[in-house]
């Protein structure tokens, strides 16, 4: 994983888990995963897999990095919550 305590890197690191997810349910297959019949699943997965991250650069002490990944997360979560959940 990176070495470097930046917040950049962070936003950047905390941005790889949803693209992925983004790739792979949406590009990919298309939405016609089994997973598909909940809409959000994929992407709170991707914040699951964020938050673990968080926790591993937090427990290192990279303070800026650790800021970088949680402004992401919680605004990818807010956007999952805003587009994917109806209410």
């Amino acid at each position: 994983m990176f070495k470097r305590n930046n917040f950049f890197s962070g936003i950047l690191l905390a941005c790889l888990p949803p693209l992925m997810a983004w790739l792979l349910f949406a590009v990919i297959l298309k939405n016609e995963a089994a997973i598909m019949e909940k809409p959000a699943a994929p992407y709170l997965i991707a914040l699951c897999i964020n938050l673990l991250i968080l926790r591993y650069y937090a427990r290192k002490h990279f303070d800026a990095t650790t800021r970088g990944i949680m402004v992401v997360t919680f605004a990818f979560m807010i956007l999952v919550f805003l587009t994917r959940i109806r209410l």
